[in-house]
This record gives C-alpha cells, structure tokens and sequence, in this order.
C-alpha cells in the first residue's frame, strides 16, 4: 500500500501519519474522547493551548500509558498561540514563550511534548523570537520536535534567511478543495513533515454542529449532499466511508492527518485508512478538484497573510 503508518519528524523522531484531532472538543469531554481514539488504536493526539482542552487530554494520556505502558507509546502535540494585537492578545515574547509550553506542560501533566508548534503567524514583530524560543525547547528536551502552524512560504523563508533551524513540521489546512500545491512541494522539498487538518471539509457534515463556526459555503453543503458526490461514489466503490476516502488521500499523499469525532464508530473508522488504496484514477480525479484557498479560516488564513 502506497502510505506509511508512521512518518519521519526532524532528524531522529517519527510520528505516527493518523492522530486524533482535539479541535472543538469541549475540556469535560476531551478526556472520554481521546480514551476512546486510543483504545481504538490512536497512538497520536493533538491539542493546543487555545483549545482549552489540555488537562482532560493529558488525563487521558496518563492515564493510557499508566495502564498500558511507558510515555513513549503516544505522540502527543500542543501549540503556542501567539498572541494577536488585533484581538487583543499581546504578542509573546521569547520568555513568554518558554513560559506558554511549561503551562501546557503542566495543564497536561506531562513532562515534555512530542512535537510543540507555533499555531499560526500573527505576530509579524515577534515570529523569530518565538521561533528561537521554540528551538531552545528542544534543546532542553521539552519539546522533542518543533514546528508551526499556518505557515506559508514566505513565513519559512523568513526563518531561513534568518540562519535559524527549519521546522520539523507544518501543520495546514489540506484537502482535496485547498491542496496548496506549491507550498506542498515547498515543503516537501525541505524535508519539513506536512500535517493536514480539516481533511473532511468536501462532506456536508464537517463543523455542521450547532455553535461550529464554518467558512464553508452552501454551495460546497448542498454539493456534499448530492447522490452523485464524488466523495459518495468513491466511499461505494472501495466500499468505505467518504471520511476514509479522504483521509486515504491524504495519507497517500505522504501527508499526516487529524480527524476528530466524538462518536466510538467514526473514531474507529477514521484510522481504518490502511486496508485499502485509491488507484491512479481516483488520485487524478480528485486532483482536479483544487478550489485555492482554505475555508476554516475564511478569507483572512493565515497562510496567506504577509
């Protein structure tokens, strides 16, 4: 099969391609999720600081690796928020920053994260402090991996012409409506590990829940929805879900997914994308389907901004 369970992160670290994404799931729900995604076979969770959710994960985690065995055995990610002047955060500075991942840290009870990112880049006066901060992390052992989030090429060039260490990995959003080609390649190019987030954005049910806020169209709803999706009529051929089939060309694709649910039988098939293969055909249609820009941070994403 054309995909790997596991992808490689920076030098020495690996990352399992399929976690189980934390994004809008509430703290005094988070820990009954994230146990059901690792008893269903998740072994890579990702939260973040202004998710609010890091004590019921990092109870969940303990309490897996308590009962099962060593920390080793799940890849756990959280990210920075930055700050933003234009919502009234102050941007954060490089102490702020060593600070931020020790609350984590602490919110999670754990002693070090696997891979720590810089959510998105919001702080144009502050980026490369951030990002010398991060580098001391995993210098110090609190992060084993590094990152960001968000980020377009101008913003890695940025840390490039700096003389400052690459990131090990960009988390993005990344789907067959917004498959950034040339920062893909970009990346890919530099050896920086892609993750994909909102890889379910074409199916009508992705953010549909009361109080989800969505930048999704109704016109990508109502096309979701037809009897002829093609999303639907790739789910019946290889007779999967249209999540697996999403998710398999993500992974396919070499990239790291993050699919979220809070229902047992959708967490377990999201990581049941190995026992089957899109062919050529399928892989060339759906390249064809690239509308440009992401829809889960509306007009204003970040990875366009300067």
């Amino acid at each position: 099969m054309n995909a790997d369970r596991t992808l490689r992160l920076g030098r020495e670290q690996t990352m399992p391609t399929v976690g189980f994404g934390t994004y809008l799931i509430r703290n005094e729900d988070a820990q009954s999720a994230v146990e059901t995604a690792l008893a269903s076979g998740y072994c890579h969770v990702d939260t973040a600081e202004i998710y609010r959710n890091e004590p019921g994960v990092g109870a969940a985690v303990r309490a897996f690796v308590g009962g099962e065995g060593t920390r080793e055995r799940v890849f756990v990610t959280t990210k920075l928020w930055p700050g933003n002047p234009s919502g009234r955060k102050l941007p954060k500075t490089y102490a702020a920053t060593l600070e931020s991942l020790d609350m984590s840290l602490k919110r999670l009870g754990l002693e070090y994260v696997d891979l720590y990112l810089i959510h998105a880049p919001l702080t144009p006066e502050h980026r490369l402090e951030q990002w010398r901060a991060l580098v001391e992390l995993r210098r110090l052992g609190r992060a084993k991996a590094i990152g960001v989030s968000n980020y377009g090429i101008a913003h890695l060039e940025e840390i490039h012409a700096a003389g400052l260490p690459m990131p090990d990995a960009n988390q993005i959003e990344l789907h067959p409506w917004s498959q950034k080609p040339k920062l893909v390649s970009y990346l890919a190019e530099r050896r920086i590990t892609t993750i994909a987030y909102s890889s379910l954005v074409p199916l009508s049910t992705w953010r549909s829940a009361d109080g989800q806020r969505s930048a999704k169209t109704d016109e990508m709803r109502a096309e979701g929805e037809r009897e002829d999706a093609p999303f639907r009529l790739l789910a019946k051929k290889h007779g999967v879900t249209e999540a697996q089939v999403l998710l398999r060309w993500a992974v396919q694709r070499g990239f790291a997914v993050l699919p979220k649910s809070a229902r047992p039988e959708r967490i377990r098939k999201n990581i049941d994308v190995f026992t089957f293969e899109l062919d050529e055909s399928d892989m060339s249609a759906i390249a064809e389907m690239d509308r440009g820009d992401g829809v889960a941070w509306g007009r204003g994403d970040p990875v366009n901004a300067p």
